[in-house]
């Protein structure tokens, strides 16, 4: 976690020095360990520290290549190190003088503009380059680190947050009503476009080249969803799994201060907390965990929620410092202008209030290293694209054996698993649409929130943009690894990440995600499916990799926890006095936006019921719209 900023004046004009000093001291809180500008006629760039790696201590940016042409500025954690430095020729320096951005740098005088194809690890830098006069970006193939951007005829204005550019005389402050209407809808297709008119993300995977008053940006790495590992044995996958995912945790551990982990008590938190304990004890270090705990919740909430059993079997292990946050007695709409003022848009991040204050705890502990399992269960994939692939396979015996294994297991209908995994993905859109029609459930093309003004959809063709959008991603999947794939490549996963880095830079933190590794998702990727799904055993090769690094009442337990609970619940109990300020007593700042009288049906629904979830994400979402509309004073 560092931050990054740059100004390109494409029209030749000089950069102005107190502008660039102005963009790095926005983002002071994601580096308070340091502070460096460099520029030189139209171009500067500017760079805050946060010392997290033991390379990272001495490590000084902007930093100016050796023959002088070059300069980057990054914000990198590099994991394939010793592979880059024999690659490069750096084997006869010490390996902890070399830092992350100079590994960069030397890589992009060898590759130029393929140089990122050859990096692993989570990053997002910019490099001038004099000789070329251009200047070359690139994020990492997840998104994991961010960057956003502005250009026009005169300027290209980048950094690691949207505040920085705002800080700029360059940069308009206007309302995206698209993507206002995207966000109400749940619509996350968009890998570009931001709460503002005119500033941009650059995508996961891309890169970006902008000489003068051209630019270009183009993907440098995608998964390949035609490869497939083909061993043995069901242990020889078991052990190869387990190698690769050991190694995403131990480049993940590289750290000069405490290092944590988030704990659930889920499978994919807990194998993290199981390998990297194993790892540190080889240094004689420990591990720090931080779970959120619902003791206050009634108990018919506990069997959806509660996963301390498991925490607690985890625990049991050595090496191991648990820290608790009390969930239960939190809000999810607490601090939110200061979480506005780290976000800079409204968000879509309902548990975001429960990372708030998991970061919060892990920051207590000096901790700036934290360790998360999100998303492992689409990493390793549960396997269930494998039922229609069966099915349209005609293997009818095989796939009877997984539907009722699955309905055992999972006390679900066999009928319903069935035709959800199996049949219905191979029956043509076309075919469904007249289902529903018959069957009337249609509704609007955009989803479940129905509180969005009509007048402000037909404006802005929302039916259209997401029936466009969604064809494209939610084809039905041809294959199990086709859907795997699809699942890898998710626009959602970006943006949740992107969320989530703010809100950790807010407590000078930096997350890591050893699922996001893209060795351990190429190779999860090429798996055979019965490597995923047996038996009704979903992401069964990772169970059998964790024998002996976790307790099998975690390693073979099915389900997760629902978090929803108390989100719906805290949401009504502690947050009303801001519902009804918005919704019922003055929501003037989003009915261009949304039909205040459907919204207050929802409300009084939402009232009546407060677990009933679609209307408690209705009120949370055009709420947080409203907040947040009131706090920058936009429009469209």
């Amino acid at each position: 976690m560092s931050a990054i900023v740059g100004f390109y004046g494409r029209d030749g004009h000089p950069v102005d020095r107190a502008d660039l000093e102005r963009m790095t001291e926005s983002l002071a809180h994601r580096g308070p360990d340091g502070a460096g500008v460099w520029h030189i006629g139209p171009v500067g760039l500017g760079h805050r520290m946060l010392w997290t790696t033991p390379e990272s201590l001495h490590e000084q940016l902007p930093l100016t290549g050796k023959k002088g042409d070059l300069v980057i500025t990054a914000d990198a954690r590099i994991d394939n190190r010793d592979e880059l430095i024999t690659a490069l020729g750096l084997a006869q320096w010490s390996h902890g003088e070399i830092t992350d951005s100079e590994l960069i740098l030397r890589a992009y005088e060898q590759w130029g503009e393929d140089s990122p194809k050859r990096l692993l690890g989570d990053f997002a830098f910019a490099i001038w380059d004099e000789r070329r006069q251009a200047l070359f970006c690139a994020r990492d193939h997840c998104g994991v680190k961010p960057f956003y951007y502005y250009q026009s005829a005169r300027a290209l204005i980048f950094a690691s947050e949207i505040k920085a550019l705002l800080s700029t005389r360059e940069v308009p402050r206007r309302l995206n009503p698209v993507r206002v209407a995207d966000y109400l809808a749940g619509i996350f297709e968009d890998r570009t476009s931001t709460l503002y008119r005119d500033i941009l993300r650059l995508p996961a995977g891309h890169s970006m080249t902008v000489r003068g008053r051209e630019s270009r940006v183009q993907p440098y790495c995608w998964l390949d969803p035609s490869r497939e590992i083909r061993l043995r044995s069901d242990d020889e996958y078991a052990d190869a799994f387990r190698d690769q995912f050991t190694d995403a945790v131990r480049c993940r551990l590289r750290s000069a201060f405490p290092v944590g982990s988030l704990l659930s008590g889920g499978l994919d938190s807990s194998s993290i907390v199981g390998a990297a304990r194993r790892v540190l004890a080889e240094d004689g270090r420990r591990l720090h965990t931080f779970s959120a705990i619902f003791p206050g919740l009634p108990a018919s909430d506990l069997p959806k929620i509660d996963e301390r059993p498991f925490m607690e079997a985890v625990l049991a292990m050595s090496g191991l410092t648990p820290h608790y946050v009390h969930a239960d007695r939190l809000s999810p709409l607490s601090e939110l202008d200061r979480v506005f003022w780290h976000e800079d848009e409204a968000f879509l991040a309902p548990n975001l209030y429960m990372h708030w204050a998991l970061y919060r705890a892990a920051h207590q502990q000096s901790v700036r290293t934290l360790l998360d399992g999100v998303d492992g269960d689409t990493t390793v994939s549960h396997g269930l694209d494998y039922l229609s692939e069966l099915a349209g396979a005609g293997r009818v015996r095989t796939l009877g054996r997984e539907v009722m294994a699955l309905a055992s297991r999972h006390h679900a209908s066999p009928r319903r698993i069935l035709w959800q995994f199996g049949l219905e993905p191979l029956v043509p859109e076309p075919l469904r649409q007249v289902w529903r029609t018959v069957r009337k459930r249609t509704g609007p093309s955009w989803g479940r929130n129905t509180a969005i003004n009509p007048v402000f959809a037909r404006r802005v063709g929302l039916t259209e943009r997401a029936r466009g959008l969604r064809e494209q991603e939610h084809t039905s999947a041809r294959t199990a690894r086709d859907g795997h794939w699809r699942g890898l490549t998710s626009p959602l996963l970006p943006y949740a990440l992107e969320v989530g880095d703010k809100a950790a830079a807010a407590f000078s933190l930096e997350p890591r995600y050893p699922f996001f590794d893209r060795r351990l998702m190429e190779f999860c990727l090429a798996l055979p499916p019965e490597q995923k799904l047996h038996q009704g055993w979903t992401r069964v090769v990772m169970r059998r990799a964790m024998d002996q690094i976790l307790p099998d009442a975690v390693r073979w337990r099915v389900g997760k926890a629902d978090l929803s609970p108390n989100f719906k619940r805290r949401l009504w109990d502690r947050d009303r006095d801001l519902l009804d300020d918005v919704i019922v007593n003055d929501p003037q700042v989003i009915e261009d936006y949304v039909d205040v009288s459907a919204l207050r049906d929802a409300y009084r629904r939402y009232a009546s019921q407060p677990m009933a979830e679609d209307d408690a994400l209705t009120v949370y979402s055009a709420v947080t719209l409203a907040l947040w509309l009131r706090r920058t004073g936009l429009a469209a």
